[in-house]
């Protein structure tokens, strides 16, 4: 039976350490990606695909998520007295975007841990999770793509991107068998960052998944692995490999616009591509660009 899928979860409780000293005080996820947090794209994300209700699964000093998707009066009423009309829809829209919820993760076991801690609030449905780190181009839709795949065939699916050989030690890695869809493959197995030149294809995971509740099941029986972690690649690779458990595991190869913002040097690349193609911004930072590269010649 399929389901009307709401609900998104969100991890969000990793330190950051990348970005030291920025994030000594600040989220990781609040770093701004031109104006906006990321994980305000994130959550819009996953708004537009039909998921309203979001829950985040938070750590410690990670209080300015609740603050940036709640109500600031002092600050809505300042600008409406300046009259800043435009500031100040950009501040409730985020307030109104989504129903969000919060839950500490308490001890940092890794993102099985962490999807686990939304049992129960998920419940006995499918959900979707999305990993903050990957931003998706709202022109190139893959979230909703997952969905319209799991509402067909009732099962888990996840996303894919085709990456260098040189990089598949950074994913995690798909061994896929093809489908009669172009962008669909199915699971047959699945390697958390596998050594370099052992990697069964060039089919990473990225941060998007759907997954059906029986994962949970699983994610209490799945020993730690990789960085004495208990991760959500081997617990998918159990449904990958017993497809009878709860129909197996598909996956979605996206072909679109990926923003990585986990690295230092993949956001500012992510800022810079996101800003050139903005409409106040774009034409006045493309001329620009070309002749900042140009003096670097």
């Amino acid at each position: 039976m399929a389901f009307q899928i709401t609900k998104a979860v969100i991890p969000a409780a990793g330190l950051g350490t990348r970005f030291l000293p920025a994030t000594k005080a600040m989220p990781k996820e609040m770093l701004p990606v031109v104006d906006k947090p990321a994980i305000q794209y994130v959550v819009e994300e996953a708004v537009a695909a039909g998921l309203i209700d979001v829950l985040m699964i938070t750590g410690r000093n990670k209080s300015a998520l609740e603050n940036h998707f709640d109500r600031v009066g002092e600050l809505e009423a300042a600008l409406e007295r300046k009259g800043d009309t435009v500031r100040l829809q950009k501040v409730n829209y985020s307030t109104e975007l989504a129903e969000v919820h919060y839950l500490r993760q308490g001890d940092p076991l890794g993102l099985g841990h962490a999807v686990l801690r939304a049992k129960m609030h998920v419940g006995d449905e499918p959900f979707a999770v999305l990993l903050g780190d990957d931003l998706i181009d709202e022109r190139d839709p893959l979230l909703s793509r997952m969905l319209e795949v799991q509402a067909a065939r009732n099962c888990t699916v996840i996303a894919l991107l085709e990456v260098d050989p040189s990089q598949s030690h950074l994913y995690g890695i798909a061994t896929v068998e093809a489908t009669e869809v172009d962008d669909v493959v199915r699971i047959t197995g699945l390697v958390e960052k596998p050594a370099e030149g052992t990697q069964p294809s060039n089919l990473a995971i990225i941060g998007r998944y759907v997954l059906r509740p029986e994962i949970f099941g699983i994610l209490e029986q799945t020993e730690p692995g990789r960085g004495g972690e208990i991760q959500l690649t081997d617990a998918l690779e159990t449904l990958a490999t017993d497809p009878s458990i709860a129909g197996g595991v598909y996956g979605v190869v996206f072909r679109g616009r990926r923003y990585d913002t986990g690295d230092r040097l993949d956001y500012i690349k992510a800022i810079v591509q996101l800003a050139v193609e903005r409409k106040d911004l774009g034409p006045a930072l493309r001329p620009w660009l070309k002749q900042f590269a140009d003096d670097l010649d």
